[in-house]
């Protein structure tokens, strides 16, 4: 049953966040072109022992016309590590590139919004039970 319930509110967050990305302007996003990447892959670092230290998994990406690199090290396997760095650089590129128009930044005004709004609701909410209370004393003296 708490499964379930953790499971349902997991998914109803991201169906907000579903619906919150419809007001987000993606007419501004990069593109990455493969020709303006340099890719090398590398020994990662961490725990893993043996595992870490004889695999060439660690994704370092480097985007040429800006020069901000990327290094990934998230997953055991280096297809895995190459998508989640282009996606990253990605983001970084977005944020590089648009400043206060980035994608990250439009989500973090939007969060920022709902929680003001959210706050004001709470505060209303408060107040009108607070008033309640009142009422309520002034009755039964």
């Amino acid at each position: 049953m708490l499964k379930l319930r953790s499971l349902a509110g997991s998914l109803s967050s991201n169906l907000c966040r579903l619906a919150s990305n419809a007001h987000l302007d993606y007419s501004r996003y990069p593109t990455l072109q493969e020709s303006d990447i340099e890719e090398t892959l590398m020994r990662g670092s961490g725990p893993g022992g043996q595992a870490v230290n004889k695999t060439n998994n660690c994704v370092f990406l480097r985007h040429l016309p800006t020069g901000i690199t990327v290094k990934c090290h998230l997953h055991r396997l280096a297809s895995k590590n190459r998508i989640e760095a282009r996606k990253i650089l990605l983001e970084k590129l977005d944020v590089h590139l648009n400043g206060e128009k980035s994608i990250a930044a439009q989500q973090k005004a939007l969060d920022q919004k709902k929680s003001t709004e959210r706050k004001r609701r709470q505060g209303k909410l408060h107040e009108m039970k607070k008033n309640w209370q009142n009422r309520e004393r002034e009755e039964s003296e």
